[in-house]
């Protein structure tokens, strides 16, 4: 591994050898229903309550890619998660079940690349041979810890987004003919002062912003060498934003396709309920490891860019008045050959 300012360059070729996703029924009505693995029909997940829901989608999706891969859970070295809940217990119930040693973060809705940085990280210095990677979160969790419950029936101002209800887990070893994870920029936490929860697309710009800008100063390389850069979920509102930021700073986004997950994983012109878009630690989890798997494995794309985001609020610090910090972390995906 090579460090260079924020960003690791990871020498020995760590690749994806497998990942899986679950999701909620309306990420299946959305436009990359094809690109799931498991799409339930019903928003309980046939559960009892929204946490064991958002619990049973990264079990399934971690159990999915460890099968996926030809392994067995014994041989998981370790598993790296994290999610949106208090005490992120999504991944550490997930973990119990697994069985595999646990590395909890969290990074809010950039816990998707935060993980895979660090599931590539331990793989590529040696730390570990297979490493999971994943996250999940779901619509009705977010909403009532972050905002009001789904029962309350709260109207939403046009600049609010929608959490996606899934989850993505990737498996990260060498060899394989998957994509490998080339380099990994982890990103500074930023806060421009913005405080309110129902327009996060306009807190997280800045941070994906910095991100990138930090990724190109750090390799040398410019946009134009990936085919595509997505951030996590800036969606409609967050994305011109940081568009706008980067033009600024002199970084010509107009030679690369740069769009959002938020963006992709809903149909904004039929599923008007989502807002803005889509949002959580699933959203940009499951775009990556569903739909951008899908595209570089078929050889569709050979090199992206993901730049999940997050905002890193709590129920608490809002409610004294707290602006909100957020951050970004970039990993690069790249076919060989």
């Amino acid at each position: 591994m090579m460090l260079k300012g924020q960003t690791w360059e990871f020498t020995s070729k760590p690749s994806i050898l497998a990942s899986a996703t679950v999701v909620g029924p309306e990420e299946g009505q959305g436009p990359l229903s094809g690109d799931f693995d498991y799409i339930y029909d019903n928003i309980e997940i046939n559960e009892k309550t929204w946490e064991k829901a958002e619990r049973k989608l990264l079990e399934q999706a971690s159990q999915l890619a460890v099968v996926k891969a030809e392994l067995t859970k014994e041989q998981i070295q370790f598993f790296v998660g994290g999610d949106l809940m208090n005490q992120i217990i999504s991944s550490t119930f997930a973990a119990r079940k697994l069985g595999a040693p646990y590395i909890g973060v969290f990074g809010a809705c950039s816990t998707s690349m935060e993980s895979l940085a660090l599931a590539a990280l331990l793989v590529d210095t040696g730390a570990a041979e297979r490493v999971l990677a994943g996250t999940a979160s779901h619509n009705c969790t977010a909403e009532k810890q972050f905002r009001y419950p789904t029962e309350y029936g709260s109207q939403k101002p046009p600049t609010a987004q929608y959490t996606v209800t899934g989850s993505g887990c990737g498996v990260v070893g060498k060899g394989g003919s998957g994509p490998i994870v080339a380099r990994a920029t982890i990103g500074r936490v930023m806060d421009l002062g913005i405080k309110d929860p129902f327009n996060m697309g306009a807190a997280m710009a800045p941070a994906a912003a910095d991100t990138i800008e930090a990724h190109f100063r750090d390799t040398g390389l410019t946009p134009s060498y990936y085919d595509q850069i997505v951030t996590g979920d800036l969606a409609s509102v967050g994305l011109p934003i940081a568009n706008e930021l980067l033009q600024k700073a002199e970084i010509a986004m107009d030679e690369t396709e740069f769009t959002d997950c938020g963006l992709l994983v809903f149909d904004l012109k039929q599923q008007t309920y989502v807002k803005a878009g889509g949002s959580g630690c699933g959203c940009s989890a499951v775009v990556t490891y569903g739909h951008i798997l899908k595209r570089l494995l078929n050889r569709e794309l050979k090199k992206v860019l993901v730049v999940a985001t997050g905002a890193l609020l709590s129920p608490l610090s809002y409610q004294q008045g707290e602006s909100i910090p957020c951050i970004a972390h970039a990993v690069a995906l790249e076919m060989e050959g």
